[in-house]
């Protein structure tokens, strides 16, 4: 197990680049699978949650080449579809979630697709009803072994159908245009998820030759083609990381620049940080954020009620990011609330921060009001544990802007989003030191 040692209170300086998106990647990675010519791929993030589904990529017998750093070609015209009955895959299926939406891709083109139970964070419920139920109006048989906790679909065509998705699921949207795009005749999709990272997948598959029509909203028509071809396709910034550096200048009252970010692909983040007090300049496609050595007021709605930050499906606030909105509150100058509406265990990670001297009501599962120090009581080191990927990093921010030296065990859950943190926030005056 990985272990991080923080020494606090450094104050950090200079630029930071994005890595590519790691929502997006699980997604188009799961996509080469549609065609039997070459797909390029550039921006790739060099993380563990990634890299496990490019070696899954590999050992179903896709031929992969690395060209550079975060570049990659994919050719899938010699997949061994019996891998998914081994016993290796069943371990790689279960250590990750974004595996699921192989299946997608496999029963569009080669009539079955198959997984075990796929892991992920512990962060509460995560259903796949979605996915398969969709897949199932495609024309799929469905059937689910209770002991083995596997999935498998069979379909010898999928053919169009109108579906109104009872969740607007990310993955599960993904999975079931991936599906469609091969599918015989029209498929329409209300409430689908349409996040920037649905939308390049989206484009991506129109690259390759599909027929994607209402790309950016809610409501996409699919006509079904006979196969597609090989694109290129370059990965958007992560947004989430984004967001975590944000904040991490605000705690840290650090002056950094944030490179290259995709301004029109951010939607509400500046806005919820803003409304937290956090100033920032936009500086042609970058982030400029001044130190806040005068700390930073959080905004009253308008009839002065306390000001409350919930997550919803695009456009709306990403739940991603409600880790790091509540670690930043507890430096500010005022209170909010933080409502956690999708997951009801992703807000347990707070008692170590009121070890650290966080001043936080947790009111139930979904609910927490934060009263901000103000900087005026730093919070303490203490020993943690990181939960989930977005949990550990609002920790690691947490003890970048206490006082002594943290430690953070199971840094295995950050590394799985986050591309050699410890190195790139070394290189702005951070003092992480990894050890195992």
């Amino acid at each position: 197990m990985g272990v991080f040692k923080i020494e606090g209170g450094h104050r950090l300086h200079g630029a930071i680049t994005p890595q590519g998106a790691k929502n997006e990647a699980l997604q188009v990675l799961c996509a080469v699978l549609l065609t039997d010519e070459k797909v390029t791929i550039h921006n790739i993030p060099d993380i563990l949650d990634v890299n496990k589904l490019i070696t899954l990529l590999e050992n179903l017998g896709v031929k992969i080449q690395k060209l550079g750093k975060g570049s990659y070609s994919f050719q899938a015209d010699e997949v061994n579809v019996n891998y998914l009955k081994s016993e290796a895959f069943y371990a790689e299926g279960q250590s990750l979630r974004g595996s699921i939406m192989i299946i997608g891709p496999l029963l569009a083109r080669f009539g079955v697709g198959y997984m075990p139970k796929p892991g992920g964070d512990k962060i509460g419920r995560r259903r796949l009803d979605t996915h398969f139920e969709g897949l199932v109006k495609l024309g799929a048989d469905f059937k689910y072994d209770a002991e083995r906790f596997t999935y498998t679909v069979r379909a010898k065509r999928l053919k169009g159908a109108t579906m109104l998705l009872e969740e607007a699921s990310i993955t599960g949207t993904a999975n079931i245009v991936m599906a469609a795009v091969l599918a015989e005749g029209q498929t329409v999709i209300y409430n689908a998820a349409c996040e920037p990272y649905i939308q390049q997948l989206c484009r991506m598959l129109n690259a390759m030759g599909a027929d994607i029509q209402g790309v950016g909203s809610n409501l996409l028509t699919i006509n079904g083609v006979e196969r597609l071809s090989g694109c290129t396709h370059t990965l958007l910034p992560d947004m989430i990381e984004i967001g975590s550096w944000i904040g991490l200048a605000a705690m840290t009252q650090s002056e950094l620049t944030i490179k290259n970010v995709g301004w029109e692909h951010l939607g509400l983040i500046p806005n919820i940080f803003y409304k937290l007090g956090i100033t920032f300049e936009k500086r042609g496609e970058d982030i400029y954020i001044p130190a806040h050595t005068d700390g930073y007021e959080i905004q009253s709605f308008i009839d002065g009620s306390i000001l409350t930050v919930a997550d919803a499906p695009w456009p709306g606030f990403t739940p991603d990011l409600l880790s790091i909105v509540l670690v930043v509150a507890t430096q500010a100058h005022g209170e909010v609330l933080i409502h956690q509406k999708m997951f009801e265990s992703r807000l347990f990670f707070i008692d170590k921060l009121i070890d650290m001297g966080a001043k936080i009501i947790l009111c139930d599962p979904h609910r927490a009001t934060v009263i901000g120090n103000d900087f005026k009581s730093p919070l303490r080191a203490t020993l943690m544990t990181s939960p989930d990927i977005r949990a550990g990093v609002a920790l690691l921010i947490a003890a970048l802007s206490a006082k002594g030296t943290s430690t953070i065990y199971n840094i295995e859950q950050i590394d799985r989003g986050y591309e050699a943190i410890d190195t790139r926030l070394n290189a702005l005056g951070a003092k992480i030191v990894r050890l195992q």
